[in-house]
Formats: C-alpha cells, sequence, structure tokens
C-alpha cells in the first residue's frame, strides 16, 4: 500500500486554551484533529489540584509547511505565557490527500 509522507503535529497544552488553539491550528491549514484529556509530568512538575487546570493533547496530520506556520504560531503566541509544548514526527499517510 502507497503512503503519503507527512507530519503528525503534537501540542500539549493547558485545557482552558482549548478553543483558541483548535481555532488558531484550524486558520493556519490543518483540516482536521484528535484531541484528549491528558496528564503526567515535565519541567514544571505534576499539577497537584483541579485549581491548577487539566491537560489537552491535539494531534494533527498536515504537510511540513503547515506544521512550520503552526509551529512558528505557538512560539510567538502560546510559548511565553502558557504551559504549552509541540512535537513533530514523520509519519507515512494512507489516503494522504484528505490532509492536504
Amino acid at each position: 500500500m502507497q503512503t503519503v509522507p507527512l507530519k503528525l503535529l503534537t501540542v500539549i497544552a493547558e485545557a482552558v486554551l482549548e478553543e483558541r488553539l483548535l481555532r488558531d491550528i484550524r486558520e493556519r491549514g490543518a483540516k482536521g484533529y484528535t484531541l484528549d484529556n491528558v496528564r503526567g509530568e515535565g519541567s514544571r512538575g505534576v499539577r497537584a489540584t483541579e485549581w491548577e487546570g487539566k491537560n489537552i493533547k491535539v494531534e494533527t496530520i498536515v504537510d511540513a509547511a503547515t506544521a512550520d506556520k503552526i509551529l512558528d504560531h505557538l512560539a510567538k503566541h502560546y510559548f511565553p505565557r502558557y504551559a504549552v509544548i509541540a512535537y513533530i514526527h514523520d509519519v507515512g499517510v494512507v489516503r494522504g490527500d484528505k490532509y492536504t
């Protein structure tokens, strides 16, 4: 089966950012996303209480140019102010035309 090389962009952020983050990702060219509630530990430690809020994970499959647009926007508007991380993976996607 033939696959198309694309990027899987993953963003983990404070849940309070969900609506804004999803809008910004779509506005920069993502055709869709997968959203999940997540928890974990990182450089800022473990969130110990509900008051601190939950985290979300957004995953989207995009071409390299779209991934760069989204990452640039996150770096400028989110990274300095919020607990947000982002990373990309190379993926081979069946029916890749759905994502570009």
